[in-house]
């Protein structure tokens, strides 16, 4: 069977959706909005997510720019963004990434505010928000619903962390939801046609392959828009740190991660779009494994692997029902 591409990739990247959409490269801007989460803020939990660095994976945003009020000043982070992706790639358009901790988690006003003021610059060509699924009341859906009719010609996503359906794991990383409030909130997303990209993490302890895979098919039941395959990071500061100095469990190795991301690749849905196969944790955190702050070398390894043995997203994709 002939290798399946999209572009210069084997699998239906982020990058080819939206050179296909706009005719040239589009970028996203992390950004910093402040917000917390139900397990960082005591209404689940103070500790946060085992992994989860006090940060809550907002340490790649441009800057952490403050208002004369203590508040955070998103504008002034998206202008230092825009700017640096000017100076590199001479690009001047964005995908506004509300990144860290919960950002639908809050205020609603003040979050209404935010999205508002993001979605009405036009070089923001879309506004892609990280939260967790149960982290979405009856307020914030409205707003969604307001923005989708408000900004048409704009993107509008809904980033959700499930990172495995697997009870044991979940209780594990402390993720304080079961699967089942996932399940709603990407039915309550795609009922006003939001867009929901889910994030999975690979190697988190006591999961072997079969038990990643399945999580994987288990979301090729829904209609998702988009998956990030996220490489489980050591962070210093956080209670998986403890557990692995403790060895309580190995990280995995490189040539274990690109053979797992190959087996998700071939079983995930060919119409959805693949938004990160690994990630670079910050540097003066990263505690292990050391060998993915290497980026080019992961993505050199896993596209000649898979080229050299015509391997392609939904290869062993079976459609359900």
């Amino acid at each position: 069977m002939e290798q399946r591409r999209w572009g210069d990739k084997p699998y239906y990247s982020l990058d080819h959706y939206l050179k296909s959409m706009f005719g040239r490269k589009i970028y996203k801007v992390a950004l910093n909005a402040g917000c917390t989460c139900p397990v960082r803020d005591g209404t689940l939990d103070t500790r946060g997510c085992i992994f989860c660095s006090e940060g809550g994976s907002g340490e790649f945003a441009a800057s952490f720019a403050l208002k004369e009020d203590g508040s955070p000043d998103v504008e002034a982070q998206l202008e230092a963004g825009l700017k640096l992706i000017a100076d590199k790639y001479n690009g001047s358009h964005c995908i506004a990434y509300l990144q860290p901790y919960s950002n639908t988690y809050g205020d609603t006003e003040r979050l209404e505010r935010l999205y508002h003021s993001l979605l009405s610059d036009e070089r923001v060509a879309g506004l892609s928000i990280a939260t967790r699924p149960d982290c979405l009341p009856d307020e914030i859906m409205r707003v969604l619903k307001d923005l989708k009719a408000a900004y048409p010609e704009k993107l509008l996503w809904v980033e959700l962390g499930l990172q495995t359906i697997h009870r044991k794991t979940v209780k594990y990383i402390r993720r304080g939801y079961e699967t089942s409030v996932f399940e709603d909130a990407v039915h309550k997303l795609s009922d006003l046609q939001i867009p929901v990209i889910v994030h999975v993490i690979l190697g988190l302890p006591g999961e072997t392959a079969e038990l990643m895979y399945s999580t994987i098919e288990y979301l090729n039941t829904f209609r998702v828009f988009g998956i990030k395959l996220q490489l489980l990071h050591v962070l210093r500061g956080t209670d998986l740190a403890a557990d692995y100095e403790a060895r309580n469990f190995d990280v995995l190795t490189l040539e274990e991660y690109v053979e797992l991301v190959i087996g998700c690749l071939e079983r995930i849905d060919p119409e959805v779009v693949i938004h990160r196969v690994t990630g670079d944790g910050p540097a003066d955190l990263m505690i292990a494994p050391m060998w993915s702050r290497d980026k080019k070398r992961v993505l050199n390894m896993l596209h000649a692997r898979m080229d050299a043995r015509g391997s392609y997203q939904g290869k062993l994709y079976f459609p359900v029902g």
